[in-house]
């Protein structure tokens, strides 16, 4: 097993995919994940945290769709969950090239 600091950072970076494509932040950090979590250390537990964070952002925004129809507030709640989308994987990529452990809060653990 090797370590490559550069490859966790690029998956958390891909993330911010979904801002471009719309589905590509599930999809490309999935399949880096699933091809390299046995050859590079540490790749499994990013891999896991990153795929928990997408599943999670999208329920919140499947959530906060109706919400906007009913209490107005949904509107607020979804840009909220863009900013968090975007600001979290370029915190924990910073980290990832440090060496330090990355977080992504309000995360639902899907993946153990």
């Amino acid at each position: 097993m090797r370590e490559d600091n550069q490859l966790l950072v690029l998956t958390h970076l891909s993330q911010l995919l979904t801002a471009i494509t719309g589905f590509g932040g599930l999809i490309v950090p999935l399949i880096i994940w699933v091809t390299q979590k046995d050859k590079v250390f540490k790749m499994d537990e990013h891999g896991k945290q990153i795929i928990n964070f997408q599943i999670s952002l999208f329920i919140y925004a499947l959530l906060c769709v109706p919400a906007i129809f009913l209490f107005g507030l949904g509107l607020i709640a979804l840009i909220v969950v863009a900013i968090i989308a975007l600001v979290f994987p370029i915190m924990n990529a910073i980290k990832a090239s440090n060496g330090e452990p990355t977080n992504y809060p309000l995360s639902i653990t899907f993946l153990k």
